[in-house]
């Protein structure tokens, strides 16, 4: 097959999406050289009295940026040729990349909604880009090049942006005294496990991709070893929902035919 040359407008989209990974991954690391204001873990423990994730669970960030990297390094590659996978999914990847970049920023100098609008207009540009075009997804070949190296680690970022998101929102709301007082906390904690896991099992029958729930249910997990000595009556129900992600995403991915809508 001929390789379809990327055209000047397409390589400035490529070289945008290249920039705009680079500046996710490295701004991380900046901040943490620099001393710089809070770090991750120090945000997100700052009100996690709701709902809590260990740790741990956060070492997730390493594989995605290496798959990120991976991802912009080789669609910036003039010899990769362009697809319409890459072309669909090239300017909702900058928008999360630059998202996820500023969010480091933000959640440093505690400037908490600024981390919720931020990550979670990363979220609905990257998971939206992606389950908007879901059947071009679906059609890719097992072994596509697209397939692993854009697919795979952009469904890595949106999946644990899916669950990072509402954690987000539920953690400045319990900072500030702003949770509705319609539910308790550990019911407003349920609902949040439901709201992804329900995500993580549409997203992985829209795409049939098991890299999109995999990491919710990485993130349902973490919550679980926090809360099981804190807080059985969440942690437990929030363990069969990991399950529950893990499972279904299984099947759904990998049993249902891939041009099949239903």
């Amino acid at each position: 097959m001929s390789i379809v040359r990327p055209t000047s407008a397409q390589m400035t989209r490529r070289l945008a999406v290249l920039a705009a990974a680079l500046f996710a991954i490295i701004i991380p690391q900046a901040q943490l050289l620099l001393g710089w204001g809070q770090t991750q873990a120090e945000f997100a423990a700052d009100s996690d009295a709701t709902l809590r994730v260990a740790g741990y669970a956060f070492s997730i960030w390493g594989l995605i940026y290496l798959g990120l990297l991976v991802y912009a390094v080789r669609q910036a590659l003039p010899r990769t040729g362009e697809s319409d996978i890459l072309g669909r999914l090239g300017w909702p990847s900058v928008v999360a990349l630059l998202g996820i970049g500023w969010w480091i920023v933000a959640a440093a100098a505690d400037w908490e909604w600024a981390t919720v609008v931020l990550i979670f207009g990363s979220v609905a540009a990257l998971a939206g880009a992606m389950l908007a075009n879901a059947e071009t997804i679906r059609l890719l070949p097992r072994g596509d090049a697209d397939r692993w190296m854009t697919v795979l680690p952009l469904s890595l970022l949106a999946g644990w942006l899916t669950i990072a998101a509402p954690l987000n929102l539920i953690t400045v709301l319990t900072g500030n005294g702003q949770l509705p007082g319609v539910l308790p906390p550990t019911a407003w904690a349920l609902l949040v496990g439901v709201m992804v896991t329900g995500m993580g099992l549409f997203g992985a029958w829209r795409m049939r991709l098991l890299s999109y729930p995999l990491p919710i249910a990485w993130g349902l997990l973490g919550a679980f070893v926090a809360e099981q000595e804190r807080n059985p009556a969440l942690a437990f129900p929030i363990l069969g929902l990991a399950v529950l992600t893990l499972v279904g995403g299984l099947w759904l991915s990998l049993r249902l035919k891939p041009g099949v809508e239903r």
